[in-house]
């Protein structure tokens, strides 16, 4: 009788064992990135053009907005981004608008940390009111 009691305890141990044992799998915790946000702010001259550098940690979505553009928004001027090159103080053009508009976006992937720019250029409009342009930019990046 005891090795009866002994061999149905046994069982159940190991039926108790073997069905923890699933296909159920935890996917692992992915970390939300971290986003920073960069507000660069300046004046566009006739004939010119500014241009703002920005470090990126990780590669990630990079958007950059031309938040405001004065002052006549209704006039474009030209708008890019880029790589930066912090040594020769380059912005290598990679996208870009030559007749961007206030709220004009850029969405592109860094594919790793790195140096990136954004930049204001004059694309004629600028010199033909023969004012200068204040401009406000938006960039978020990883």
């Amino acid at each position: 009788m005891l090795r009866r009691i002994a061999c149905g305890a046994l069982i159940c141990a190991m039926a108790a064992l073997v069905g923890g044992c699933g296909d159920e799998s935890t996917p692992p915790n992915t970390p939300t990135p971290i986003e920073f946000t960069e507000t660069f702010t300046g004046t566009l001259n006739p004939a010119s053009g500014s241009t703002h550098a920005f470090g990126t940690i990780t590669g990630g979505k990079v958007t950059a907005t031309l938040t405001s553009v004065g002052p006549d928004a209704t006039k474009n001027v030209g708008f890019s981004l880029g790589t930066f090159n912090a040594t020769l103080n380059i912005c290598t053009v990679v996208l870009d608008n030559p007749a961007a508009l206030q709220a004009a976006v850029f969405t592109a992937t860094a594919s790793t940390g790195g140096n990136y720019c954004v930049r204001l250029y004059d694309n004629g409009n600028v010199a033909t009111d023969a004012v200068p342009y204040t401009y406000t930019i938006t960039v978020v990046h990883p």
